[in-house]
């Protein structure tokens, strides 16, 4: 016998811890018996039907979520044409919330596993294994929707009897690895379907310390933990960053979800004493409306959630992402353009702005058509327009969300834009103004890239504070060369030529002192020159908000590209005010 357990992820570098959970809490007895199959959402559905024909499984079991829930669907039509014998089961949290109608939809499904799963599949599998010997039936298996009905609920899994699922770690090779040290959350998040369960079962810390020395001896890249509020348990979530502190190997990083407004100052104070890189924190604002942080059901105290976040910010330890949802109850166009200023004013390292999902199961889902909230009626069930906000609305913060994520999120521009925004009345207008020049140009059909996308911010600066033109080029040139060595100059830029004999003679003088690049100690001056980068600046670029006047002399910048912020990979720079007098300076 032989079940194949399938994914279908939304990219490539992901894996589906549920398809290996499931195999691993199974047993070794029944592992033998158990086939695993990851595939993306990139592929076609004939490439997936293909492989899945090819392994010729008794069963099949699809992981399903609001990602991959149209192919999931076209599979369950096709594949009984080719494999007509082959059982067909679903879980996950797409099936499990309308497990009924979908069994009533497809006649070609065998049942529903609802809820965890682990506890529900064992339970199958020894129904496949061992069921006609030992006069067993479906109907004994827990967990399960089956045509005639639902079986009696699985009991929740033991966390700390959950099987680890990475002591194979070749098929995860340039994937992220997820790792879950609790389930279950305290809060009443109504658009969230972890509000569900409110019991929040921790994995014995022992158990967590142990697996996570795994990691860090295997030097894996990163580590995202998928605990729903991680800092819940604050005794939990100082145990194990204070392991982290303590055992940190230098290249791992750890990702955890956080409220940001619980954290106590001994967990600040401990965070900014980590490596920087070591952890980085996703923490979720959603709104700064009070009304409709009320309607969510999401207790915030926005105050101390700010001064958190600054707190981190100016321990320059921790990368920060903060994430905003368009679409929820009160919160009009000029309430959400509030949101965004004050979320952006707290500088995260990235700024996510999502829209509405108004997922089954969750309260929000049963309180849409009271709020007037319309979405779509396939996967991913995205808020089309509301009683506060229009589609016209909805789709204006659809660009300014690109823009984002472009101009914003890549870090590429981080001081251009931090003297743009000073050019309107605060960024949610910049990126909205920038949104509409992208629409008018046609950009948003070009999807430009690389330095084109320079060229347009400049040309859109141009356009809106024109007269600072020449230091935009200077910001742009400061920005290009802080993420990139660049083999030939931009082509916006000013010409260097004048200054190429003092840098030249800088190099040449740091190859006998090694004052300023101790890291190149083996390379000739050359070969520093072509290393790293000097650039002449006649504003004050290392700095957006002190950027006055133009210098009648240049100020230089060296670039060194072997020491990069681990926060933003941005290039260590060294200002040099004269290359020439550097090394007497110093003296």
């Amino acid at each position: 016998m032989k079940f194949l357990l399938a994914a279908i992820n939304a990219k490539y570098i992901h894996s589906n811890p549920a398809i290996y959970s499931l195999r691993a809490y199974a047993g070794e007895e029944l592992r033998d018996s158990i086939m695993l199959g990851e595939y993306t959402i990139n592929q076609s559905m004939g490439e997936i039907l293909g492989d899945i024909y090819l392994k010729r499984p008794d069963a099949v079991g699809f992981s399903c979520y609001i990602w991959n829930w149209r192919l999931v669907e076209e599979l369950v039509e096709e594949l009984p044409k080719l494999l007509p014998e082959t059982d067909i089961w679903l879980g996950g949290p797409q099936a499990t919330f309308d497990a009924p109608e979908i069994l009533k939809r497809y006649g070609q499904i065998t049942g529903i596993m609802v809820g965890e799963g682990e506890v529900s599949f064992r339970e199958l599998m020894k129904y496949y294994v061992q069921g006609k010997e030992g006069n067993r039936g479906l109907e004994q298996c827990p967990g399960l929707c089956l045509r005639e009905g639902y079986t009696a609920p699985a009991k929740p899994a033991d966390m700390s009897g959950l099987p680890f699922l990475y002591e194979d770690l070749e098929p995860f090779s340039n994937k992220i690895i997820y790792y879950e040290s609790s389930r279950g959350c305290p809060y009443r998040c109504s658009y969230c379907l972890s509000s569900i369960d409110k019991r929040v079962r921790l994995r014995d810390i022992h158990v967590v310390k142990r697996e996570l020395q795994f990691f860090l001896d295997h030097k894996v890249k990163q580590v995202k933990f998928v605990d729903r509020t991680f800092n819940c348990d604050h005794e939990h979530a100082l145990a194990i960053w204070r392991y982290l502190q303590e055992h940190d190997n230098g290249i791992t990083n750890f990702h955890f979800e956080i409220s940001a407004d619980i954290l106590k100052e001994e967990e600040i104070q401990l965070l900014n004493n980590l490596r920087p890189g070591l952890v980085q924190l996703e923490i979720g604002v959603q709104s700064v409306n009070p009304r409709t942080l009320e309607a969510i059901h999401r207790r915030a105290d926005m105050e101390r959630l700010e001064s958190a976040v600054e707190d981190i910010r100016k321990g320059h330890r921790i990368h920060q992402h903060l994430d905003l949802i368009a679409g929820l109850p009160f919160e009009d166009y000029e309430s959400f353009a509030k949101s965004f200023d004050k979320v952006y004013s707290m500088k995260p390292h990235q700024f996510q702005l999502g829209f509405l999902k108004v997922l089954k199961g969750s309260a929000m889902y049963e309180d849409a058509k009271g709020y007037g909230i319309r979405y779509m009626s396939r996967p991913p069930y995205e808020v089309l327009c509301t009683d506060w906000l229009s589609y016209e609305e909805i789709l204006r913060l659809k660009g300014i969300e690109e823009m984002v994520e472009v101009y914003y999120n890549s870090g590429q521009y981080s001081h251009t834009l931090a003297f743009l925004e000073k050019a309107f009345e605060g960024p949610f207008v910049m990126y909205e103004t920038l949104a509409g020049f992208y629409k008018a140009g046609g950009y948003f059909l070009k999807s430009p890239a690389g330095a084109e996308r320079f060229r347009i911010l400049l040309d859109f600066a141009e356009c809106f504070d024109g007269e600072n033109l020449p230091v935009y080029r200077e910001l742009m040139t400061y920005d290009m060369y802080l993420r990139e060595n660049l083999k030939s100059r931009p082509d916006f830029t000013e010409s260097r030529e004048e200054f190429r004999e003092s840098m030249r003679n800088f190099y040449i003088r740091e190859e006998k002192e090694r004052s300023y690049l101790p890291d190149y100690g083996k390379y000739d001056w050359k070969q520093m020159s072509k290393m790293t980068h000097m650039e002449p600046f006649f504003y004050q670029v290392w700095d957006p908000q002190g950027v006055t006047c133009r210098r009648t002399r240049p100020a230089f910048v060296l670039f060194d590209y072997q020491r990069r912020n681990p926060l933003n990979k941005e290039a260590r720079t060294i200002l040099i005010e004269k290359p020439e007098e550097a090394f007497l300076e110093r003296k």
